[in-house]
C-alpha cells in the first residue's frame, strides 16, 4: 500500500475519534496538555492495535464481528452520549459528571471508535498485507488529530458555556447513529443487487 493510501485511509479511520475527542475537549474545565495527551494516546493507542488484532484473528473470527460491528459502535457511542446528556440536565451540584478523562470511559470510547480499524485488519488479512506499517500510520495520524480534537473542544466549550456536555452527548449518539446507518444502507444495497 502506498503512502498517500496508507494516510487517508489514517484520517478516514480517525474522523470518528476526532469528532468524539472535540466533544471530550467540551467537557474538561481545565484543559492541561497532559489531558489532551491522554486522551490522544488511548484513541491512538486503541486505533494501532485494533487492526493489528484484527489481521491476527482474520478470517477465523471475522465471521462473528463483522456482522455486528456497527451495533457495537452504535450501542457504546450512545451508552456514552447519554450517559453525557442525563448528567447536563442534572441540576444538582453534587451531580457527577462526565468525565472524559476517565480509564473505563477512555475504553469504552476508543473501542468503540476503533472498531472499523478492526475490521480494516480483518480486510489485510484477507489480503495478506502487512499490517505492522500500516498500524503505526493509524495509530499515529490518530494521536495527532484526537490531540488537536481536545484542544478544539476545550476552545468550543469555553465559547458555549456549562451546558456544552449536552451538545457533546448528542455529538456521540449522532456518531454511532451514522455508524449504524451507513453500515446498514450499504448492507441493504448489496442485498438489493
Amino acid at each position: 500500500m502506498d503512502a498517500a493510501t496508507t494516510i487517508l485511509l489514517s484520517l478516514g479511520l480517525a474522523a470518528d475519534a476526532f469528532a468524539v475527542a472535540v466533544s471530550s475537549g467540551l467537557a474538561i474545565k481545565h484543559m492541561k496538555v497532559n489531558k489532551a495527551l491522554k486522551i490522544a494516546l488511548f484513541f491512538g493507542g486503541f486505533q494501532a492495535l485494533m487492526p493489528v488484532l484484527g489481521w491476527f484473528f482474520g478470517l477465523s473470527f471475522s465471521f462473528l464481528i463483522t456482522p455486528i460491528d456497527h451495533w457495537i459502535a452504535f450501542g457504546l457511542l450512545s451508552f456514552i452520549g447519554g450517559k453525557m446528556i442525563y448528567e447536563s440536565l442534572q441540576t444538582e451540584e453534587g451531580e457527577k459528571k462526565f468525565n472524559p478523562l476517565d480509564t473505563g470511559t477512555l475504553i469504552t470510547l476508543s473501542v468503540a471508535t476503533s472498531i472499523d480499524a478492526l475490521a480494516v485488519g480483518i480486510g489485510f488479512a484477507v489480503l495478506k498485507t502487512a499490517i505492522g506499517p500500516v498500524a503505526s500510520a493509524i495509530g499515529f495520524i490518530t494521536f495527532f488529530v484526537v490531540f488537536a480534537g481536545v484542544f478544539i473542544g476545550h476552545k468550543c466549550g469555553n465559547l458555549f458555556g456549562n451546558k456544552i456536555e449536552l451538545l457533546g452527548g448528542v455529538i456521540l449518539i449522532a456518531i454511532g447513529s451514522n455508524i449504524l446507518f451507513s453500515h446498514l444502507t450499504e448492507a441493504s444495497a448489496v442485498i438489493s443487487h
